[in-house]
Order: structure tokens, then sequence, then C-alpha cells
């Protein structure tokens, strides 16, 4: 599990005291994922075949079987009804991928997420409310998430994709939505430059950020800042040459660490986080 700040703290409080853990009397209901938007569920997360698919409330199992059969992940299945979860691991052995696939009987509010690198889930708006501070805090910043039809309250997608469905559900639309888990990187960072010392103050609310700060003594303005589960980056516009040029880096769990480009030049710079 990465560690975690204050920042992500507040985050899954003000969303986990209206959470309570899912009981039969409050799970939603099993709605069966037509087999076109399982395909484009998986091809929204870029699955490859090193991923660890974990779907939330898994229903017959389709998307994690159809995840190992078609893209060679491992998956795993997350489903609260006992008779679904004995009908997913029939229908995994059926399709020859069983080994790869493992289907637990839980709650999904108490599962452990942080093995993933790829969730997916077809859950009520309540549900996916509830699991947004167990997203921040138990998976690693770059996992993707993929949700069918419901988005997270104030996590604005990286993503979302809407397409009709066609045969038997021809005349509907399906909608999914997109994060990758950003990185933690609100707070104050410096980096040692022969220009003079650089000191950055990043402003962040889940992958949105701004960049602002200074080079020496000269004010640093930023465009363009963007933050992709551990990568970030951003157009710096300083009235010196210090600060000027595009930065592109990885955040490190104390660190970032890129390289700064400019009139065809490039170096590289380590900023530390300030304590």
């Amino acid at each position: 599990m990465m560690l975690r700040t204050a920042f992500w703290i507040v985050a899954a409080l003000s969303v986990a005291g209206t959470a309570g853990a899912q009981t039969a009397e409050v799970a939603p209901p099993f709605v069966t994922t037509p087999p076109e938007v399982v395909e484009r569920m998986l091809a929204l997360a870029e699955t490859r075949g090193d991923d660890v698919v974990m779907d939330l409330g898994s229903g017959d199992g389709r998307i994690v079987i159809a995840a190992a059969k078609q893209y060679g992940a491992r998956g795993i299945g997350v489903e609260l009804d006992p008779k679904l979860v004995a009908a997913a691991r029939e229908n995994a052995q059926a399709a020859g991928v069983a080994q790869q696939t493992r289907f637990l009987n839980g709650d999904v509010l108490k599962a452990d997420l942080s093995g993933a690198s790829v969730v997916t889930a077809y859950l009520l708006p309540w549900l996916m409310d509830a699991l947004q501070p167990k997203f921040l805090a138990e998976l690693a910043p770059g996992t993707r998430i993929v949700s069918h039809a419901f988005a997270m309250s104030g996590w604005e997608p990286d993503a979302t994709r809407e397409f009709p469905l066609s045969g038997e559900h021809a005349g509907r639309t399906a909608t999914l939505y997109f994060w990758v888990v950003p990185a933690e990187v609100r707070g104050e960072w410096y980096a040692a430059q022969p220009e003079g010392e650089w000191r950055l103050e990043i402003r962040q609310n889940f992958q949105q950020i701004e960049v602002e700060g200074a080079v020496g003594d000269v004010p640093l303005r930023t465009s363009g800042a963007v933050l992709r589960g551990t990568h970030i980056g951003w157009q710096g516009e300083g009235e010196g040459e210090g600060g000027t040029g595009r930065f592109e880096g990885r955040v490190l769990t104390f660190q970032i660490v890129g390289t700064l480009t400019a009139n065809g030049a490039s170096r590289s710079i380590v900023f530390a986080r300030r304590p």
C-alpha cells in the first residue's frame, strides 16, 4: 500500500462517513454487463498481459474472464452473492482460464484492492462514492479505474466514453468513466540549480493541479500542468531563462524526478518535498 498524506485522509473521511458495509439488504441488483461493454471497458483501461484486473461486483465473472482470455491478464472478482461466485468459477473453468482467475465471496467495501492495476465496476452511485476513499488509500498511483454507467462525486473522470449498444440492447447508450489514480503531490517542493533554488507550490484536487513558485528571486508561472498517475508535467513561463521550458517528470514518494527542455537543450532536475 502506498503512503498517503493528510490530503488523502481528508478525502477519505469526507466520503467514509456516509458509507456502510455492503449487505444483502442494500446490495445492488445483479444486472449483466453486455459483452460489447465488457470489451470497451477493458480496452479503455488499456489492459495488458501483466495487469491484475479486479472486478467489483463481478457477478457471473464475465469481465474477469474476458481480461484473462483476451489479454492474458490475471483477474480477481469480488461478489457478495455466493451463487454468482460459484457460477463465475464454473464459467472460468469452461473458458479455460481458471488458473488465471480468482473469485471471492465478499463485500466490495471490505475487499483488499492493493494488488490491482486495473479496477472495473458496474455499481450504484452510493457504492462508487463509498469506494472512493478505498481507491485513494489502497490503489497505487497509475492504477486505472473504469466504471460502467456511474461516476464518482467530486472526482472528475480522466475520460468519458458514450456509445450506442447493439443486438438485444439496441436503442440504449452505454457510458463509461475512466480515472487514473493520481500520485499525491500537494505541497512545497524545492531543487538546487545553478540559477538558484527552485521553489514550487503545488495545489491539487485529485488529478487536477496548479503549479507556481520561483526560480531564485524570479517568479515562476506555469501553464498546461498535468498529473496522470505518477507522471507530472508543466510549461514554465519564468521572467528569466531559468524556469522557461517544458518540464516532464515522475513522482516518487519524496521526490519529483524529471527533465526541463528549452531551446533544444535538456537538463535533469530533482525536486525534494519540503518538510
